[in-house]
């Protein structure tokens, strides 16, 4: 149901206002400078599970399987569902590239939503948090595994970064040994772009590219989605022969958007049920009701 004119109008209100006052996208979050950030992303001492997993991951992540996972994406569409229903359909998986919550998907996503909300970001901004791991609906479509899903992401086609978290894995990839992949910019020229390379392939660039269709996200909200888990980027600063002055907005975006993603991990519970008509109106004001997955 389609909430009401009044409910639109006072939301664009409030958004405005938050403009003024400086609550923008771009400010500061005040929930990242009151997290104590030490206990997030410990790989190196993380559990034998998230290790196999980035192994599993490097090992098979390939410009081959890249190109047919692309080629495969437009076959077909693998299911009609609304927003929240897709939330309720992940609810059962939990993500084995995790080292930081053991939480259903749509917890997490409620948290994230729930922290940007509270920062007085804008609406576009907090329903991005609300859906921006929904393409981890591809463990649930067949994919081969959590590791063409989940995990950080990197850049496809040129040498594998150090940058990446356990790279030492990556010893079993054979475009490691790869004449043309295996060199700095591989398939690519220098600073052509993170629009003209492939990153690997996962929830984040399935869903940027169902969304970048479907919906009417702005297009900071569409490059946190792609590019929230891209951590050698916009973390570590790998890949700067790659990229363009251009690509510092997204760079902005994506830093502005992860804290939310990463710390509210341990924030305490959220009630779907309570929180569902408030997202719901969100939901509608940017997304049809029915996504093709």
């Amino acid at each position: 149901m389609r909430m009401p004119d009044d409910f639109d109008a006072i939301s664009d209100a409030v958004d405005a206002v938050n403009i003024l006052k400086g609550k923008g996208w771009t400010e500061e979050s005040v929930f990242d400078a009151e997290k104590d950030k030490t206990g997030f992303r410990q790989y190196e001492t993380a559990c034998d599970r998230v290790k196999n997993f980035y192994k599993e991951q490097h090992e098979k992540q390939t410009m081959e399987f890249n190109i047919k996972m692309r080629v495969n994406m437009r076959k077909e569409v693998r299911a009609k569902m609304g927003i929240w229903e897709a939330m309720e359909k992940l609810n059962t998986l939990v993500d084995d590239s995790d080292p930081d919550t053991e939480l259903s998907q749509i917890e997490h996503l409620l948290q994230t939503a729930e922290a940007i909300r509270r920062d007085g970001k804008p609406e576009w901004m907090q329903v991005t948090g609300l859906v921006h791991d929904l393409g981890k609906l591809l463990y649930l479509f067949g994919s081969e595994g959590q590791w063409d899903v989940v995990g950080d992401t990197f850049v496809i086609g040129c040498k594998f970064s150090d940058k990446i978290i356990l790279p030492e894995s990556f010893a079993g990839n054979p475009d490691r040994e790869d004449a043309v992949y295996s060199t700095e910019y591989g398939v690519y020229q220098p600073h052509c772009g993170l629009d003209n390379v492939m990153l690997s392939w996962g929830h984040d660039e399935y869903l940027y590219h169902i969304l970048k269709e479907q919906s009417s996200l702005p297009e900071e909200g569409l490059w946190m989605i792609r590019y929230h888990s891209f951590y050698p980027w916009h973390r570590e600063g790998a890949y700067a022969h790659l990229t363009t002055a251009a690509d510092e907005k997204a760079l902005a975006a994506v830093r502005s958007f992860n804290p939310y993603d990463l710390y509210s991990k341990n924030d305490g519970e959220v009630d779907a049920d309570k929180l569902k008509p408030y997202y719901q109106g969100l939901i509608e004001k940017y997304f049809p009701a029915e996504i093709e997955w």
